[in-house]
């Protein structure tokens, strides 16, 4: 059985996220804050709905959508504001899994097969608050979409074989169960998610205990199978799971284990208060779990997190900043190199150098760097009808170099691409 879903549902307006279409109700002042937020506490997809009012707004609510992908790593649905097919490539451009189509506009209804050939079934959705509108398309949905978002709590049995995503007013856990428990629901959004947010690992565990899967943290490893120090503890080695940067080594003792893995933030034994201690707790700089990998010897576990704030009490993100020694050898992580040279590309824009090849393309402006990507693209072309692989390599590196100049200038950067070809 596949694990049902908990589905927070963010209503976007003036840059701002409000509780419901009425726009009566603040949330959030910081959509992408909030954004993280939910998929830190265990959120396993988001719906964002655009409430713009006019293309100004709608660009900003787009823009909005882009930064909240850039810093999550869970799938968003974008809705609200699609009428053609070029609104669902602008959600998908702004890194959205799927858009969703609002069944209630009549002209959607024949705009489902459209975008569902151009961009497959899979990033297409569609949006009804009446029953009717469902059963009325029924056989185009089935065909042309990957499910529905459902604004409304009545499941018929007409629905079964279609995948619904019910978006209710419901807030109660047995309303919910009860929800969840359809064939057909794969997951459940609303008010029941919105107002859980905070408590989202430890609702969804309460909701497997009852019978309903849901994705949580288990671990096939009790706290018995490692090999302890002395003091009868484990040592944990902290990473961030993004940059793979070491952060800081801590020491868990069986309560911390089990808590950790149950609440999905890093919980850790204070040897020096003698008690459990809660990473973040007081400074809000709270570690959530990404993934816990025990070594060969099973005595030290590796915990990728996802950090907020600083993980050091010096204030230092990472608590490894008194360098020993370090000799000048070339970085061979790929995705460092890029980022390092972006951001030699990015200081030269900012601080232009004279005679600085790079400040002269720039100064040039977008049209001498098309150019200048497409000869380098032509060059690859012509090397790879060589035999010879260090000419293609040569081509290649200047064909990046000069993608990474345009980057640059349309405002992306390496984690934009990474994640979109992760998305892939």
């Amino acid at each position: 059985m596949d694990n049902k879903k908990i589905i927070p549902c963010l209503y976007l307006k003036d840059g701002m996220l409000y509780e419901d279409f009425t726009d009566e109700k603040i949330i959030s002042e910081d959509p992408v804050g909030y954004a993280v937020k939910c998929c830190n506490s265990g959120a396993d997809m988001l719906i964002i709905f655009d409430q713009s009012y006019d293309d100004a707004s709608h660009e900003e609510a787009l823009h909005i959508m882009r930064s909240i992908n850039r810093e999550i790593d869970i799938p968003v649905i974008g809705a609200g504001n699609i009428d053609r097919s070029e609104d669902v490539k602008k959600i998908l451009y702004a890194s959205c899994s799927a858009a969703a189509l609002n069944l209630a506009k009549q002209g959607n209804i024949e705009l489902i097969e459209e975008v569902s050939k151009r961009f497959s079934k899979d990033k297409i959705m569609v949006c009804a608050d009446a029953e009717e509108q469902v059963l009325e398309s029924v056989d185009r949905i089935r065909e042309y979409t990957s499910g529905v978002l459902l604004l409304d709590d009545k499941i018929v049995d007409s629905y079964r074989g279609l995948h619904m995503i019910p978006v209710t007013e419901e807030t109660g856990t047995e309303s919910a169960k009860k929800i969840l428990a359809k064939e057909c629901v794969t997951g459940i959004s609303g008010r029941f998610a919105n107002e859980n947010i905070g408590s989202l690992m430890k609702t969804k565990r309460e909701l497997k205990e009852s019978g309903i899967e849901t994705c949580i943290f288990s671990s096939p490893y009790t706290f018995g199978d490692f090999k302890k120090n002395t003091d009868g503890h484990v040592t944990v080695v902290v990473q961030d799971y993004k940059t793979d940067e070491v952060l800081m080594v801590a020491y868990m003792n069986e309560e911390a284990y089990n808590k950790t893995i149950e609440t999905g933030i890093m919980t850790y034994y204070s040897r020096s208060r003698d008690e459990l201690w809660v990473k973040g707790e007081t400074s809000g700089h709270y570690q959530y779990v990404k993934s816990l990998t025990a070594d060969c010897d099973m005595d030290t576990i590796l915990a990728k997190v996802a950090q907020i704030g600083n993980a050091c009490h010096t204030g230092s993100y990472s608590c490894f900043f008194n360098e020993i020694v370090k000799t000048d050898a070339v970085a061979a992580n790929p995705l460092k190199v890029f980022e390092k040279v972006y951001d030699v590309i990015t200081d030269r824009r900012n601080n232009p150098k004279e005679g600085s090849y790079t400040n002269y393309l720039f100064d040039k402006g977008i049209d001498k760097i098309l150019k200048k990507v497409g000869e380098e693209a032509t060059e690859i072309v012509i090397a790879a009808k060589n035999p010879d692989k260090e000419e293609v390599k040569y081509e290649i590196a200047d064909f990046l170099y000069h993608v990474m100049v345009l980057m640059v200038e349309c405002g992306l950067d390496w984690n934009d691409i990474v994640k979109e070809l992760a998305d892939r």
